[in-house]
């Protein structure tokens, strides 16, 4: 299924999608160069937004939820990917044990659990989710409205390992962001692979590191297209020791939202583009999704503030001291359904493997569509992300479409590299 796209297909997306397309052979090659020298994240998720004047990521999970999104047709990718994964990281696997967020009477994202399972018991494994939530205390059989069913089990924890009663795996895959940080019980597993490595979680991550390394990609993949890096790159910085609901760092903000969008103003009197250019602004760590703000003008920063104030006041006591991300804003001129939508590129070890559409009829196309009113419409990756139509004319063919889409969603995922080999702690650091 190609879904219905309603693109803004002229103006530099077109000349875009056509320098990709005649540069697939030195693209391929730099993918696979770079690959030589890092190693990509286990499994990742990249949303990204396509303004038709620019396409570019905003947002890379490395603990990506919403596997059941993808479709029956895209699983042997899926699959194919996990394979060459384990392969690389443990060829002897033959237990893997998944552990799963404290959500066990979310259905839906217990779905995504149990394709994950499917998957990689596809790819030849014993495959069993081990919860960490202190409530599971005995096996926990959920039966789910797909059809589907996950049994949660208690992890028992040994001196050096983790598994469950009567499965010793040697290799564990963290389905858990660690928003809340990283539990004991996944510390000093010196026998195990465990798979994000615990600096990938929210605990340590930070946004701005992400977007930090995406600039250095982008600058080197725009040199290799001959192209501006600001067509592929959502401009960032960093406001430090920021606390809206108590008046801390307001000015800071607005500061640094006023810079935003004039370095935004130039680049669209630069190539004429008649929008009306907006700022996100987010927390520099955790997922996102309702504390993502949209900001058109600096003068709004105060008014975010009033309001965070009096949602602090209503509860009693504020937040600590944050970072916020300032966000170059990237419009959505897609439309599925009548609704805005961002695809979203689902990816394992150096592999695209599928994706879907993030559809929210109820947001505008400077708004994020991260809510839970957001639906979901899978992207035709299966047969088409691998194999554009070189012949066609650009804005023409879905699967060049999709092609750039998987290009973008590896660039976020060769920054996600670099990020996470300068967090690891144990790394070492040559003078």
């Amino acid at each position: 299924m190609v879904p219905h796209l309603v693109t803004a297909l002229n103006g530099p997306i077109n000349e875009l999608e056509q320098r990709v397309l005649d540069s697939t052979p030195a693209i391929e090659r730099w993918f696979r160069l770079e690959w030589m020298e890092h190693t990509p994240p286990f499994y990742s998720s990249v949303d990204i937004r396509n303004a038709g004047f620019k396409l570019a990521p905003v947002d890379t999970n490395l603990f990506p939820g919403g596997w059941n999104n993808l479709t029956q047709q895209m699983l042997p990718l899926a699959v194919q990917a996990a394979q060459a994964a384990i392969e690389k990281i443990c060829p002897e696997a033959r237990n893997l044990l998944v552990i799963p967020e404290n959500h066990s009477r979310n259905t839906f994202y217990l779905a995504n659990i149990a394709q994950l399972v499917r998957i990689f018991h596809m790819a030849g494994l014993n495959v069993r989710v081990g919860s960490i939530d202190p409530a599971i205390k005995s096996p926990k059989k959920i039966e789910l409205p797909n059809g589907d069913t996950v049994t949660l089990e208690p992890v028992v924890r040994t001196k050096r390992r983790l598994g469950i009663k009567n499965f010793d795996p040697c290799t564990i895959l963290l389905n858990n962001d660690l928003s809340a940080g990283a539990p004991g019980i996944l510390e000093d597993l010196h026998e195990q692979y465990l798979l994000p490595p615990v600096h990938a979680g929210w605990s340590v991550r930070r946004k701005s590191n992400h977007f930090r390394s995406y600039e250095e990609v982008s600058k080197r993949f725009g040199k290799l297209l001959g192209i501006d890096p600001w067509l592929i790159n959502p401009m960032s910085s960093r406001a430090e020791g920021v606390n809206l609901g108590e008046g801390v760092g307001v000015d800071v903000v607005t500061s640094h939202v006023d810079a935003m969008l004039t370095k935004v103003r130039r680049k669209y009197k630069e190539y004429g583009i008649n929008e009306k250019p907006f700022v996100i602004v987010k927390a520099d760590s955790g997922p996102g999704g309702t504390s993502v703000m949209t900001v058109r003008d600096a003068k709004e920063v105060q008014a975010l503030a009033q309001h965070a104030h009096s949602r602090t006041s209503s509860a009693g006591n504020g937040p600590a001291l944050d970072d916020l991300i300032i966000q170059e804003g990237v419009l959505t001129n897609e439309r599925v359904h009548e609704g805005v939508a961002e695809p979203v590129v689902y990816m394992m070890d150096r592999y695209v493997v599928g994706g879907f559409y993030r559809v929210h009829a109820d947001r505008g196309s400077d708004e994020s569509l991260k809510s839970p009113a957001a639906s979901f419409v899978p992207l035709a990756f299966s047969d088409s992300s691998h194999l554009p139509q070189h012949s066609a004319k650009p804005g023409a063919s879905a699967p060049n479409r999709f092609y750039m889409y998987g290009v973008i969603g590896r660039l976020a995922m060769v920054a996600a590299s670099y990020e996470l080999e300068a967090t690891d702690p144990d790394a070492e650091v040559y003078e």
